[in-house]
């Protein structure tokens, strides 16, 4: 259920999408980010038709993440209606879908 992402496709796959979109931005030398990414595709199950999930890899993929103000990982990005709108950075897994639901909720308020 969580979609990889790139530079190439990133306006396409997440700011042209018509639902939100929360994009785990992390790297495969980040302890943290190993410990989180489970926990991320398990909660992707629950979200199906209201939010979508992605991940990209920040040594992989260096522009995003840049225009984006990626600083530390990991970093989960909400973006609505083509831009972020809120923001995880180093998001504790047992707290996340907590942390999700009220990225959510300020979608709403919007």
């Amino acid at each position: 259920m969580v979609v990889t992402v790139t530079d190439q496709d990133f306006v396409e796959q997440v700011v042209r999408a018509p639902l939100p979109v929360i994009v785990d931005f992390t790297a495969a030398w980040c302890p943290p980010c190993r410990a989180l990414a489970p926990v991320f595709e398990r909660l992707s199950r629950g979200y199906v038709g209201r939010l979508r999930f992605a991940r990209m890899d920040t040594d992989e993929n260096l522009q995003s993440p840049a225009r984006v103000g990626v600083q530390g990982m990991p970093t989960l990005v909400l973006f609505a209606n083509g831009r972020p709108v809120g923001r995880l950075v180093g998001p504790h897994p047992a707290r996340l879908q907590a942390d999700i639901d009220r990225l959510l909720a300020q979608v709403g308020d919007l």
